[in-house]
């Protein structure tokens, strides 16, 4: 298994470091943040959507926000591979994974079951980073990680692009690239769908 640690690598930092305004200058350029009315992949509903996809469209500029993301990870986190959900972790996880020079695989859902397929398998003992594009409630990466757990290997950690500032579902060291506090609220909870405006599901599980 090809195992290393952060400091072996050297991170395969892009010349130019990103900062905070860099990111999110780069999610406004790339229209990435909408308004509206939106229900969310974990079912709540917002007024904002962080369209990551937008960001994803740009090979160079998520090789970029991947490697940025990685070299801000902890220097002895050791990772062997790295995992993420389908599908909106997939094209940041692969670009991670690329950063980190590990291999990479992605879980999916068959009726409604978060599992492995395309005959992935994850190594027994093994150290696990989990890839997301966005987290609000982390819904889906607790199911990866409980994966990663149910196969006798272990979850280093969970980086994504985005953290929507809710409380994360799972216990793992959560290491986004940027946090954004957007409002997020139940169903039952909110005004948008009161005062009767139109709702859009953009995201991948509704």
């Amino acid at each position: 298994m090809n195992s290393s640690a952060i400091d072996q690598r050297g991170c395969k930092e892009s010349a130019h470091r990103l900062n905070d305004t860099d990111i999110l200058k780069a999610l406004q350029d790339t229209q990435a943040v909408r308004k509206g009315h939106f229900q969310l992949a974990s079912g709540r509903h917002s007024d904002t959507y962080i369209q990551c996809a937008r960001v994803l469209e740009h090979p160079r500029l998520t090789n970029q926000l991947a490697a940025e993301a990685v070299a801000r990870l902890p220097k002895d986190m050791r990772i062997d591979m790295v995992i993420s959900p389908a599908i909106g972790g997939i094209l940041f996880g692969f670009a991670v994974a690329t950063a980190l020079d590990t291999p990479f695989l992605f879980t999916e859902r068959k009726e409604g079951i978060m599992m492995l397929r395309r005959s992935f398998v994850i190594p027994e003992g093994a150290q696990l980073l989990v890839a997301e594009d966005v987290v609000t409630t982390g819904g889906s990466v607790k199911e990866v990680c409980d994966l990663v757990e149910a196969s006798n290997a272990y979850v280093s950690g969970v980086i994504s692009l985005i953290d929507r500032g809710g409380t994360p579902a799972f216990s793992a060291p959560f290491f986004p690239l940027l946090r954004l506090d957007t409002p997020s609220w139940a169903p039952e909870e909110c005004t948008l769908c009161m005062q009767g405006k139109a709702i859009d599901a953009p995201g991948t599980r509704t």
